[in-house]
């Protein structure tokens, strides 16, 4: 999978930009806040229709304007062209100029696997970041899952808004609680199923990754649910053991939107007894994981974006990295000096230099 080229308008301090990119590697040099890391967002906004930033939507639409259009042609066996529109208060997606009415159904067109600064905080970080981990990569891989969890959520509010009822007004009828509970239960179960195979095939990959680079065995992700081992009726009684709970709280106290997963190396919590080192061999066997699972489960190559991770990561780590790393996947490494950029990835790259929201091009042969 490469993107050939990307059109800006109205995004982030573009104005206006059209880029076209080396099938193998690009480099995109600049300053702090010139605008190297928005193209790059541009890209994973293009496929996921949402920034990895985690700001809200109409922060990436420039000053003064009312939308912004990204639009990128996608290379696999065919040629396709994808269009995100987005304003304040909606978004619309194009594939080949015809509209695509649900966001579902354009997810898992272009696939992308993004490792930054932030990534290597995952093991540190709450559990809400690692289940964003997960559903970001599942719905690259499958519309359903994408689905059942919308409708979960959907579920999970209803749920939640039907218990603060029930706490003011002792009168309203348990029936309907029963209702949502079972909904619950059966998008919960269909959603951990996802999740688990998900692990189950990630860490084949982990495992294997963290023994190439640090020459031991022992990684494994251990996927942390309460839908874990249990039968839909061991889910009903675990629902009334905390129905009175849930009541006073006005939430719902259990259920896959509680997931979490650990990173364990011979069964400690790297969490917990890990050194900064083992982490970070941890984060980088996972991301190359997923480009592994992309290969292997979707028969393609996603596309690679390596942000700002060469002042992060000393030069053992930027190699372990490479390690993984061939000409056929196109990758993108934002950097504020090209002589951080490991020669390997430097070799034959197309190289962006951005400042102000200006980009001028330049091969870089040596």
């Amino acid at each position: 999978m490469k993107i050939l080229n990307l059109k800006l308008l109205n995004f982030r301090n573009y104005e206006k930009l059209e880029l076209s990119f080396n099938p193998s590697k690009n480099i995109i040099i600049g300053q702090n806040g010139m605008g190297k890391t928005n193209i790059v967002e541009a890209i994973y906004v293009l496929a996921l229709t949402k920034s990895f930033r985690g700001s809200k939507e109409e922060v990436i639409i420039k000053n003064n304007t009312d939308l912004t259009r990204i639009e990128g042609t996608i290379e696999t066996k065919v040629k396709n062209n994808y269009k995100v529109i987005i304003r304040n208060n909606s978004k619309r997606v194009k594939i080949n100029n015809t509209n695509i009415d649900r966001l579902t159904d354009y997810l898992s067109n272009i696939n992308v696997v993004l490792f930054n600064s932030e990534d290597l905080k995952l093991i540190k970080d709450t559990p809400n970041t690692r289940r964003k981990l997960i559903t970001i990569e599942l719905s690259q891989f499958s519309n359903d899952y994408l689905k059942i969890l919308t409708y979960y959520n959907k579920v999970l509010k209803q749920r939640n808004s039907y218990l603060k009822t029930l706490y003011l007004n002792g009168n309203a009828s348990i029936d309907y609680l029963n209702i949502l509970t079972d909904q619950l239960i059966e998008l919960g179960m269909k959603v951990y199923n996802f999740r688990q195979k998900f692990i189950d095939d990630i860490n084949f990959y982990v495992s294997k990754n963290y023994k190439m680079i640090a020459g031991r065995d022992g990684l494994v992700l251990n996927y942390k649910s309460d839908y874990k081992g249990k039968t839909k009726e061991d889910l009903i009684n675990l629902y009334n053991k905390e129905k009175d709970k849930d009541i006073v709280l006005g939430k719902t106290n259990a259920g896959i939107h509680r997931d979490d997963f650990d990173f364990c190396l011979d069964g400690y919590s790297l969490k917990d007894y890990g050194s900064e080192g083992e982490q970070k061999n941890a984060i980088i066997s996972l991301k190359m994981g997923e480009i592994e699972i992309f290969k292997d489960k979707k028969g393609d190559i996603p596309i690679l974006i390596l942000d700002d991770l060469f002042s992060e990561l000393d030069e053992e780590k930027i190699n372990n990295i490479l390690e993984f790393i061939s000409d056929d996947i196109q990758t993108f490494v934002t950097t504020t000096e090209l002589d951080k950029v490991a020669d390997k990835l430097k070799q034959n790259s197309k190289v962006f230099k951005v400042f102000n929201g200006t980009v001028e091009e330049e091969q870089y042969e040596k």
